[in-house]
């Protein structure tokens, strides 16, 4: 077996993981079965074993039936109860071949798992960013080079993704901030909006330790000091700053099309 099968990641307590999770998955889609990658932090260049969830994609053959959906459902709960910290942290789609290739917004039937609640929905404008991520930097635990089932993302799509996904998501914190009470949704979002920016001025993506020292370094203040500690978390307290932190998504949402109006 390929090292990078045995060990896709660093950390042996995540690898033993993504073992349970390839094999049970494996199981149970037989030959619908086609590869599983992961994306998010630990392919970009962000994972912190302090906050990070481990993000993951398998593709299948076709869609899935419903009897097989409810099966992955049962599995995701046995893999959760095995014990392993990890094992709660498992965050993914299963994701037809045909549909991976290109965003298809129209499409809301992608079994899922967030924050341990698993689930058969769409997908937002996010994904289009995940892709191009899983394309260029996708960790392979199991299956074909995933350039080879996603198609190139260009620097106007990251940037309308980046767009959409600031008006989906971010804009609704304004009105109920309930998620920004966290101290460590705060550093997310800090560090989020860097990203964003970064790829709005440049039409790529960068990590958000990288996105994040470029900002501080553009913006100066009043934005750097907290980007230092949006940086600098979780070794460092984070103390409570909610409103500075809804300023920051404030002053992301207003700019975004004066930023762009001239890159699309």
């Amino acid at each position: 077996m390929a090292d990078h099968i045995l060990h896709p990641t660093p950390y042996p307590d995540i690898n033993a993981v993504l073992h349970l999770l390839l094999s049970s998955a494996q199981t149970i889609l037989k030959h619908d079965f086609l590869g599983m990658y992961l994306c998010g932090s630990l392919a970009s260049g962000d994972f912190n074993r302090q906050s990070s969830d481990i993000d993951f994609v398998i593709v299948t053959a076709d869609e899935l039936s419903d009897k097989v959906i409810a099966a992955l459902a049962a599995m995701h709960d046995r893999i959760a109860a095995s014990g392993p910290r990890w094992a709660k942290k498992l965050e993914g789609s299963y994701i037809p071949q045909r549909l991976l290739r290109r965003y298809d917004p129209s499409y809301e039937r992608y079994p899922s798992i967030n924050e341990r609640r698993f689930y058969v929905g769409g997908h937002g404008s996010d994904w289009v960013i995940q892709r191009q991520i899983m394309r260029e930097h996708g960790i392979v635990v199991a299956g074909p080079d995933p350039q080879l089932l996603i198609d190139p993302v260009g620097p106007d799509d990251l940037r309308r993704a980046v767009l959409a996904t600031l008006r989906e998501w971010w804009s609704q914190l304004l009105d109920d901030p309930a998620r920004l009470h966290s101290r460590e949704y705060q550093v997310f979002a800090v560090l989020t909006m860097c990203r964003a920016l970064y790829t709005l001025q440049h039409g790529s993506l960068a990590s958000k330790p990288v996105a994040a020292r470029w900002a501080r370094q553009t913006l100066g203040e009043p934005w750097s000091a907290m980007i230092e500690r949006a940086l600098a978390w979780p070794c460092n307290p984070q103390p409570d700053h909610l409103s500075e932190t809804l300023d920051f998504i404030r002053y992301t949402l207003e700019g975004t099309e004066q930023r762009t109006e001239n890159k699309l």
